[in-house]
């Protein structure tokens, strides 16, 4: 039923000028609608990544988006750490840290919190 179309990330913030700076401005993300200061749509790839205002901002403790980047995940990695994005390191069965990067069970993957502590991720597949 729902194969064919497209998902939106939704993720729940406390202010949306300091979202806006770190989505935009770190991420590189490019915002498509501001709905009168209470959400703004950004475009991700062939999708879009919904930010809002919410008082329940922060309070997921699980990831909550996923960026596939393929073997540019170095490449990301590098580029965020030189914007100030501090990445999370996890004790996780399987996996084996190398600098900011877990791998192991063919995969590479790096998480990494916005301003509300949202957790995000890339992975190489």
């Amino acid at each position: 039923m729902l194969e064919n179309s497209n998902a939106t990330a939704n993720l729940a913030v406390r202010d949306l000028a300091k979202a806006k700076a770190f989505y935009a401005g770190t991420l590189g993300l490019k915002q498509v609608h501001d709905e009168g200061g209470e959400l703004i749509v950004y475009k991700s790839g062939n999708t879009t990544v919904n930010v809002y205002r919410s008082q329940f901002a922060g309070t997921n403790k699980a990831t909550a988006v996923t960026w596939t980047v393929g073997d540019a995940i170095g490449t990301v990695v590098a580029a965020l750490k030189s914007k100030g994005v501090v990445f999370e390191h996890y004790e996780m069965p399987g996996l084996t840290l190398e600098g900011d990067v877990h791998v192991g069970q063919g995969m590479k993957v790096a998480w990494f919190k916005d301003p509300d502590g949202n957790i995000l991720n890339l992975v190489d597949r």
